[in-house]
């Protein structure tokens, strides 16, 4: 990667919101993940993201997510389960046009039902979109 792809993706995982010390699950990881991205954001942090496994409250979740991962809101509704509140949930899918590409008809139709509605999408690579995702807010 050159200097200046390297920059681009820690920009991309700077735009993501994440900073410094932040605890980030991952969720979906798989070997067609976008490693430069995982690895600017574990920069970006300063520690490695925490695994499905692990339990500790997070301050934001990364879920990779496919066509043919199964069931969108059950994802969604598990990446909950630790997630601090006013936390946000980013869901990366392949780009159209790639293996797995996933509409954002998809991801729109899934949130709500999963308590969170999106607020922006964006390219974080060449392969990868990313639509976040926040809860709704109670009343």
């Amino acid at each position: 990667m050159s200097e200046a792809d390297a920059g681009t993706v820690v920009n991309v995982a700077g735009k993501l919101g994440f900073k410094q010390g932040d605890l980030i699950k991952e969720f979906g990881y798989d070997d067609d993940v976008d490693f430069d991205l995982r690895d600017s954001i574990e920069d970006l942090i300063g520690s490695e993201m925490l695994d499905e496994d692990d339990h500790d409250v997070v301050d934001s979740v990364l879920l990779w997510w496919r066509a043919d991962d199964g069931d969108l809101v059950d994802a969604l509704v598990d990446s909950l389960t630790t997630l601090e509140d006013g936390a946000v949930v980013w869901v990366l899918t392949p780009k159209s046009g790639r293996e797995g590409y996933v509409p954002p008809a998809d991801i729109q139709d899934a949130a709500p039902t999963a308590g969170l509605h999106s607020t922006t999408s964006v390219a974080v690579s060449n392969d990868w979109a990313a639509t976040r995702l926040v809860p709704r807010k109670k009343k």
